[in-house]
């Protein structure tokens, strides 16, 4: 394998030195430069799109239990690796935490196992014939090549959400790695080196790079996770060229806790779910409603628990790392400020730890005193910002949480089964978790609405996504049927309004 850390891209099995531009990496907790990647120049990226769409027929016309067979041969090999070097480079390249890094990447030869048995077992479904002898059905057919184009915070589970259902779907993939974990991207593509020769490729590259893949007339389907704003960008520049989109725009998500909580186990759960990987997670708790009687016991259960959060180097002992960059840290500084400033509380927190001079990190803070017109609502803050909302009731937490442009997730913390199923029923989200947050499950969809995005990741809508369907009508021996031209004299209408005898 050509060294990762030099400039290169991947196309299955090979690494391939690249000639465009070339891009340093920097730490974010210690700013010491990392590697650099470099992005394929525009002759490198046509050959590579030729080569994936010629591979793409062939994988195409495998049959299903072959083509499982290799899946499987790739979660293998994920499984039987040690993924420590990947995750040291992850860690070093975004800032996460090492356990959260590693943690990431195991995650993930379980759902291409899921895919190559769904496609192996869905390829369509028999209809009851509308004529006698006929034999109706759907199947499927591959949309051809897809691109994924994925964020930072998760640079290897996310694109392998997609990637696997339309692997396992008979398409062809092109990544575009988020320039903040290209490294760690590339090293672990070697894990592809099962499948046929040009079917996958990775590339790095920046906003340019990603939209020449979508404006490419060589590639069939998008697949993107990132802000709202660009995934709605992406949405319209893909139905203008009539292009499949799955689209995952973030959140602001919000989490309620009941009266009826436990109120210790909600405030723990609320730290994990505001704070994991410094709150750089589409589905983290951003907004918390808590109904009065138990506003102030949570509050304090909530700060004491986030006390104990230790902020560093992600390969060192910190559950708190630094965000992706200087300009992330001073927006998340500026959300917190203007929230100051139009009369909130910074309960804890709220600037940059005095032990951490060094690198883009935020003290994990919680805000309270908070109301909806403060701008902390109204944007995915996306940093280790969490704010607490007193609530008189639990149908006005439900109101208020529902008051947002976003729709991914939403968590309620309560033990009356009734609040649940309402709760369930009446939150404006793609997901929602009660007393369990942040979990997810290969066999279910993961998505939002609203603003948070179109389509689904995961379950079988997610391999629906990167599949077309097909009706196919099929009579064994050619007869003429009874409404073909020339229609009968007496089907028509004379002068005079009446049917021809």
């Amino acid at each position: 394998m050509t060294d990762a850390l030099s400039p290169c891209y991947y196309l299955a099995p090979d690494y391939v030195p690249t000639t465009g531009s070339v891009h340093e990496v920097q730490d974010p907790a210690t700013l010491d430069t990392v590697g650099s990647y470099g992005a394929p120049s525009s002759e490198q990226l046509e050959e590579l799109l030729d080569r994936v769409n010629a591979a793409q027929k062939s994988w195409a016309a495998m049959d299903c239990k072959t083509r499982a067979g290799l899946l499987h041969r790739v979660a293998d090999a994920m499984e039987q690796a040690d993924m420590t070097e990947i995750a040291v480079m992850m860690t070093r390249e975004i800032g996460k935490p090492y356990p959260e890094a590693i943690g990431e990447i195991a995650n993930i030869p379980a759902v291409f196992r899921y895919y190559a048995e769904m496609a192996r077992d869905d390829a369509g479904k028999i209809a009851g014939p509308m004529q006698p002898g006929s034999f109706q059905y759907q199947t499927y057919a591959p949309h051809g090549v897809s691109v994924h184009i994925v964020p930072y915070n998760f640079p290897l589970i996310l694109g392998c959400w997609t990637i696997a259902a339309s692997l396992a779907a008979g398409n062809g993939v092109v990544l575009k790695a988020a320039p903040a974990g290209t490294i760690c991207t590339l090293m672990f593509m070697k894990f592809f080196a099962a499948l046929p020769k040009d079917l996958i490729a990775c590339v790095g590259g920046g906003a340019e790079l990603g939209q020449q893949l979508i404006a490419s007339p060589k590639t069939h389907a998008i697949a993107f996770t990132g802000s709202a704003e660009v995934g709605r960008k992406i949405a319209m520049e893909a139905a203008s060229r009539m292009k499949p989109c799955v689209i995952e725009g973030g959140g602001s998500d919000p989490m309620i806790v009941s009266k009826h909580a436990d109120v210790q186990v909600a405030a723990a759960a609320a730290v994990t779910t505001a704070y994991l990987q410094s709150g750089q997670v589409c589905t983290s708790a951003e907004r918390i409603y808590v109904e009065a009687e138990v506003y102030d016991d949570f509050v304090a259960a909530m700060i004491a628990r986030t006390r104990q959060l230790r902020v560093g180097n992600g390969l060192g002992i910190a559950e708190i790392g630094p965000v992706v960059s200087e300009a992330a840290r001073d927006r998340v500084l500026g959300w917190i400020e203007r929230a100051r400033d139009k009369g909130a509380t910074i309960a804890l927190g709220g600037g940059i730890p005095a032990d951490q001079p060094k690198g883009w990190f935020i003290e994990p803070t919680i805000v309270t005193e908070v109301t909806q017109d403060m701008g902390l609502f109204e944007h995915e803050i996306f940093g280790p910002v969490v704010s607490i909302v007193r609530t008189q009731s639990f149908d006005e937490a439900l109101e208020l949480a529902n008051d947002s442009d976003f729709g991914l997730g939403a968590s309620v913390f309560t033990r009356d089964l009734g609040e649940a199923h309402q709760a369930i029923d009446a939150l404006q989200a793609g997901m929602v978790w009660v007393n369990n947050p942040l979990v997810d499950n290969d066999a279910l969809p993961f998505g939002g609405v609203k603003s948070s995005g179109l389509g689904r990741a995961l379950g079988r809508i997610g391999l629906d996504a990167f599949r077309q369907p097909k009706m196919v009508i099929l009579d064994p021996v050619a007869k003429e049927a009874d409404w073909w031209y020339p229609y009968p004299d007496d089907w028509f209408l004379d002068a005079g309004g009446r049917k021809h005898v």
